[in-house]
């Protein structure tokens, strides 16, 4: 009888390795955010920007832009919190631009009553670049290429309708190192609970 079954053993390094490797990427992950981070913290500064049109990644996160809301088509409604910190529903706006391309969303404010219509019909606004809302499932999301959409939270409100709470860094996760201590601990009990049974399948049988 081998030492070490051949195919058992192959698996379990395989999946070892696999769990080593996420751990690594998980910690190159938390070097990207924390730079990310220093980022948005110089973004909070920056003067005022016309607000892009398209999907141009993260780096205008948490800076405020103007944008101008041509037509608005369709509202959103989604849960959120105003600025005065209580929560209710959010009315983002589906605006046209007059231009090609993807539409303008356009965070409106908080309403309490989840039956509200708002009754703005577009102009100006100015408010801070957030990401939009992202329904895709989080395994899509992560390993999707495309940027996430852009949003603008409009420092005032449509009315009838509280501001909406202005994007916050604190609310920015970085559990990247936990999530790499998961994996190693993960590759090291893996490879105990695997030293553990060949010893007890190497006992000599009574």
């Amino acid at each position: 009888m081998p030492r070490f079954p051949l195919i058992p053993t192959i698996i379990v390094a395989l999946a070892v390795a696999l769990m080593i490797g996420l751990g690594v990427w998980q910690l190159e992950r938390r070097g990207e955010k924390l730079d990310a981070l220093k980022l948005y913290a110089q973004n909070l500064g920056k003067p005022k920007m016309a607000f892009p049109r398209l999907p141009v990644g993260d780096e205008n996160l948490f800076r405020r832009a103007d944008a101008f809301c041509l037509e608005v088509i369709d509202w959103r409604p989604q849960g959120g919190r105003s600025i005065k910190g209580t929560n209710g529903y959010r009315h983002i706006a589906q605006c046209r631009t007059g231009a090609e391309g993807p539409l303008l969303l356009v965070d409106m404010g908080v309403a309490a009553n989840p039956t509200f219509f708002p009754t703005w019909s577009g102009g100006k606004v100015t408010g801070t670049i957030t990401h939009a809302p992202d329904h895709r499932p989080l395994l899509a999301g992560l390993f999707d290429s495309e940027p996430k959409h852009l949003m603008l939270i409009s420092e005032n409100a449509a009315p009838g309708l509280e501001p909406t709470a202005k994007p916050d860094l604190s609310s920015v996760p970085n559990n990247h190192l936990s999530y790499a201590v998961q994996w190693f601990l993960f590759a090291l009990i893996a490879s105990v609970i695997y030293v553990l049974a060949l010893r007890w399948r190497q006992k000599p049988k009574p």
